[in-house]
């Protein structure tokens, strides 16, 4: 399957008056504007990659995330509570010695991440919802992966406060070039509030040691705390620029306010105290789109695209793709790109859109782009060049 990124020539109106109605424009007039038209036609062309959508796995239950394996295949999680050990042949297993799951609302498993020394240390992470409807949170899980199997796993973190909904867990996972993890929270929907609050872990990204020891700001103590930034409504994508250093996230806002943020530690992102989105019912959240000790979004969606998984792209397979960021629409069914330019976005793109499906999760494996379908029957992708 490819797919161009080709613009329609929209047919041309002129504005008649009285006088200029009976007049026909000259046919140097006509030859210019077709030029312009063609023109811009070959510039988007130009920037147009070839590519095919390869179907990796399909049959899976509500897939959320993918881990690529270093000596190949890949760790695939289902919401429903599966960790999927998919080989190179193919074949697949669902793996044992995971945790306990809340499958119920938003809940379930949810992000798999490899250790950055995996290949010396074997370790994996699992996010997932874990406790009842009406008490639960966020939590992560660590084993080793030897031999096709989990050993010595353990739960390492639980956002201390419970939620009293099973929804807005957050739970995107990202290490960082010095080893420590990012943990996204959500704000649990019913306890907005809590966002602002250096009290609680709902509504913020954590940051802890490999261990699960916290490596977060210094509270009045002085003691490492794991909250790291504050001020989240659900963030669910982290990517890492490698040309910048740069840490993006991006949160679902309610209706409306969608939002990408640059992620540095100690800063307040807003959540609810600024919003550029309103509540469900058309009330406004706040009245406030930015205000003094808030960081400003570098980019957000009006009306909500719902984002999903985010991955950075500075790989060569796709040369006008490089340095952007993918981002899965799940309202749209389809996937954007943004080009980034000195950090600022400078162009956004649809792609993928003949899927005709929800996109969960986006990831970036060196050269390769894949994707995951979201359904009860869904599919890895990969995105492959044909130049």
């Amino acid at each position: 399957m490819t797919a161009r990124n080709i613009p329609v020539l929209a047919s041309l109106s002129m504005r008649h008056d009285a006088v200029s109605a009976t007049r026909t424009p000259p046919r140097r007039w006509w030859v210019a504007m077709l030029l312009t038209c063609l023109l811009a036609t070959i510039g988007q062309l130009a920037q147009a990659e070839d590519y095919r959508l390869v179907t990796v796995a399909d049959e899976l239950h509500w897939p959320w995330s993918v881990a690529k394996l270093p000596e190949g295949g890949f760790l695939i999680t289902e919401r429903e509570g599966r960790l999927v050990h998919l080989e190179d042949s193919g074949e697949r297993h669902v793996l044992e010695g995971t945790p306990e799951t809340l499958f119920a609302g938003q809940g379930g498993y949810f992000d798999v991440l490899l250790h950055p020394a995996f290949t010396e240390n074997s370790l994996i992470y699992l996010s997932y919802a874990e406790g009842q409807e009406t008490a639960n949170g966020t939590a992560i899980f660590r084993a080793e992966f030897r031999g096709g199997k989990l050993l010595n796993g353990e739960r390492i973190l639980r956002v201390a406060q419970d939620k009293t909904t099973p929804q807005h867990y957050g739970a995107r996972m990202m290490f960082l070039e010095d080893q420590t993890l990012l943990v996204t929270t959500g704000d649990g929907f019913e306890h907005r509030e809590e966002a602002q609050s250096r009290d609680s872990e709902l509504g913020k990204v954590l940051r802890i040691y490999d261990d699960g020891s916290p490596a977060g700001l210094l509270d009045e103590e002085g003691e490492p705390q794991r909250i790291w930034t504050l001020g989240h409504r659900n963030p669910q994508g982290l990517a890492f620029d490698a040309s910048s250093g740069t840490v993006y996230l991006h949160e679902h806002g309610p209706r409306g306010g969608d939002e990408i943020n640059r992620l540095e530690g100690g800063n307040n992102y807003g959540w609810p105290a600024v919003t550029h989105g309103v509540d469900y019912s058309g009330a406004y959240v706040s009245p406030f789109k930015a205000a003094p000790g808030f960081e400003d979004p570098v980019w957000t969606w009006v009306p909500s695209i719902a984002p999903s998984g985010m991955a950075w792209y500075g790989g060569g397979s796709f040369p006008s793709w490089h340095n952007s960021l993918f981002i899965g629409a799940l309202v749209d069914q389809e996937v954007r790109r943004l080009e980034l330019q000195d950090g600022k976005v400078v162009k956004e793109d649809a792609l993928f859109s003949e899927l005709e499906t929800r996109i969960r999760d986006v990831r970036v494996f060196g050269d390769e782009i894949y994707l995951l379908t979201d359904s009860e029957r869904g599919a890895l992708i990969r995105v492959q060049s044909v130049r």
